[in-house]
């Protein structure tokens, strides 16, 4: 009885360290960005992958009509061969964007150039935005960088006019990129891969 009693420990000891594992993974799980942090304890068995397909060519996409939606916030992490710009969104409706390299950002706002650290310009414009402040939220949209990134250097939320809520990326080198819209929370996910 004793023999079984420790083997039912040990067998119990090894399912709460799985089941610590698997814990530990859920914790970095959904768009990776600005969420794995240097020095983290443990990290999922699965990288992450870029999402969609990657090139340097202007994208384009509608709103939907209407959107209400304020920017909330801007989260980058770095990934193995590709760093994760994610704009995070509140309100109803689905997102448009623009986004485009450019050699001078300006900011769409006031039109005057913007200070962005870089060698290369991600402009990312998100259509279908409000003032943040109409839906209750903060006008000062905070960025979060977790960590050194691959190639972005800079990011800057350069506020919304008309309609359009315009972040700006100064990276290393103009890389190929690609867009995608998640729900639950609605965001824009732009990963920007390393050749």
């Amino acid at each position: 009885m004793l023999k079984n009693s420790g083997l039912s420990r040990v067998t119990l000891a090894g399912a709460c360290v799985a089941a610590a594992v698997a814990c530990s993974a859920c914790g970095v799980a959904g768009d990776d960005a600005g969420k794995t942090l240097a020095g983290s304890i443990s990290a999922p068995s699965t990288q992450a992958q870029p999402l969609g397909t990657a090139d340097p060519a202007p994208k384009t996409q509608r709103p939907s009509e209407p959107a209400q939606l304020a920017v909330v916030g801007v989260r980058v992490g770095a990934h193995e061969g590709f760093d994760r710009v994610v704009v995070d969104l509140e309100g109803e409706g689905e997102p448009g964007w623009f986004i485009d390299y450019t050699s001078t950002p300006m900011q769409e706002t006031v039109g005057r150039p913007l200070h962005v650290a870089g060698n290369s310009f991600l402009n990312i414009n998100v259509d279908g935005t409000v003032y943040p402040f109409e839906l209750g939220k903060d006008n000062n949209v905070p960025v979060k960088m977790a960590g050194d990134t691959g190639n972005v250097i800079d990011v800057i939320s350069a506020g919304t006019y008309e309609g359009r809520s315009q972040i700006v990326v100064g990276l290393r080198s103009e890389l190929p990129y690609s867009v995608q819209v998640l729900d639950n929370p609605k965001r824009v996910v732009v990963d920007i891969v390393q050749q």
